[in-house]
């Protein structure tokens, strides 16, 4: 095991933010519904690993259930101002206040096994793990301590929790804790391949840094005796003050998805995604005309056109119309379909390689960013940035269900694009199933462009 001294600075934050790994990490696409499961080794972990990830699913309507295996007595040996059983009745009290800021209606269990003793209880704990995973709804996910962390703790629970995460059948995801603490961006035990980040969205952000503050025997001073100090220095805290959870998961990153994913779900189906007999397509098609705000546009670019019917609605917006697809069985679909439309060109083209020559009045972005890695959908945005003419609008529409076999999800799209873009938003749309945003070069409402305000 690692030898660290957990009162100590670490290694500045700093440090893991300048390195470029940390910013190219692969985003995840968390699980949103279902039951998740957040395991914790002591009082504090669940909301400096995973406080954000207990937000993000709180605000998606489906709570993570909260464990903490240890009662946490042993933060402070020797205190003069608390002693063991005071010791673990705060930190109870304290997790439960920051489970509650993250996620109100989490239910919490504190296994209450004795702190830096896991190890001799290991039997005995993953009894009560299972019989708690295997009491209700079905395990989907797991959230727990990475076994390579360095606390002898960590890596009792994190292999527990391994272990049942294979019995069940779940997906385990794991959080590193105090590797941000010993380690060093180039030490050859940070499992860079394996690291995946979850984007939070800024009042998760806010959320946690209250939820860490709530934790307040482990980040402030009990007295002034040097037994009483805080066990979590500030410049460490500094660690976890990101936009960001970073967690350690199974398999490889999933990059950017290639052209034959595409060509092969055309071949096995005429309309994959039901664009011409569902309700649900044709009412977000007619939200995003309703969101443009500019009843005509010049040159108009759609990307991941399918098989043209939002391209057909478009052109009736539109003086000229460029849509691509890196499906050519797509683009054939399309291209019959607005036949008698001279003023649209639907092209193959895959804009992770080359975005088409600007500039553009119009960009729709609709059902495509969440085929991108993460570092491949930063790059195409700055490339539409540059393609869009001045005074330019782009709308972009994503489905928020997980899909396993997409390296995105749409919450994760629309929070790089807010991110990324140095445009403004003009409108926004929000709802179970989807999120619609449009952005402008130009920030004035449409009252205001046209003469109403």
């Amino acid at each position: 095991m690692v030898t660290f001294d957990g009162r100590a600075p670490g290694t500045p934050a700093g440090r893991w933010s300048a390195d470029p790994r940390l910013g190219a990490l692969p985003a995840l696409a968390l699980r949103r519904t279902g039951r998740t499961v957040v395991v914790a080794a002591h009082p504090d972990d669940e909301t400096l690993g995973a406080g954000g990830i207990l937000a993000e699913l709180a605000d998606a309507g489906h709570p993570a259930d909260v464990v903490i295996v240890s009662d946490g007595a042993a933060s402070h040996p020797g205190s003069p101002t608390l002693d063991p059983d005071a010791l673990a009745t705060r930190r109870w009290a304290e997790v439960v206040e920051a489970v509650h800021l993250l996620s109100p209606d989490s239910a919490i269990t504190m296994l209450g096994h004795a702190d830096g003793g896991l190890r001799e209880a290991r039997d005995a704990i993953e009894d009560d793990l299972r019989g708690l995973l295997s009491d209700g709804a079905q395990v989907d996910q797991l959230v727990a301590p990475w076994r390579g962390d360095g606390h002898r703790d960590h890596r009792i629970v994190g292999e527990i929790c391994a272990a049942l995460a294979d019995e069940l059948g779940c997906t385990l995801l794991e959080y590193p804790l105090w590797l941000w603490h010993w380690a060093t961006p180039d030490d050859a035990r940070v499992p860079w391949d394996r690291m995946r980040v979850v984007e939070l969205s800024d009042r998760s952000v806010v959320r946690k840094q209250r939820a860490v503050a709530a934790h307040v025997t482990q980040v402030t001073a009990l007295s002034s005796d040097p037994r009483d100090a805080p066990t979590l220095h500030p410049a460490f805290l500094r660690t976890f003050d990101r936009d960001v959870e970073v967690v350690v998961a199974a398999g490889e990153a999933r990059d950017t998805l290639p052209g034959e994913f595409f060509d092969a779900t055309y071949d096995r189906h005429e309309d994959p995604w039901g664009y011409t007999d569902r309700w649900y397509e044709e009412r977000k098609r007619a939200l995003t005309l309703a969101a443009l705000p500019a009843a005509r546009y010049g040159r108009v670019l759609e990307i991941g056109c399918g098989i043209g019917v939002l391209t057909q609605q478009l052109a009736g917006r539109a003086d000229h119309l460029l849509a691509v697809d890196v499906s050519a069985e797509a683009v054939a679909r399309a291209r019959t379909r607005v036949a008698g439309l001279p003023h649209v060109r639907v092209e193959v083209a895959d804009v992770a390689d080359a975005v088409p020559a600007g500039p553009f009045d119009l960009v729709v972005l609709s059902e495509v960013g969440y085929y991108f890695s993460r570092p491949t959908l930063e790059r195409v945005l700055a490339d539409l940035r540059a393609t869009l003419a001045p005074g330019g609008t782009l709308l972009a529409c994503h489905w928020r269900h997980p899909v396993e076999a997409y390296p995105l999800g749409g919450d994760e799209v629309h929070r790089v694009l807010r991110r990324t873009l140095d445009l403004s938003l003009l409108a926004e749309h929000r709802e179970a199933d989807l999120l619609l945003d449009v952005y402008g070069d130009d920030p004035r409402s449409v009252a205001e462009r046209t003469g109403l305000a």
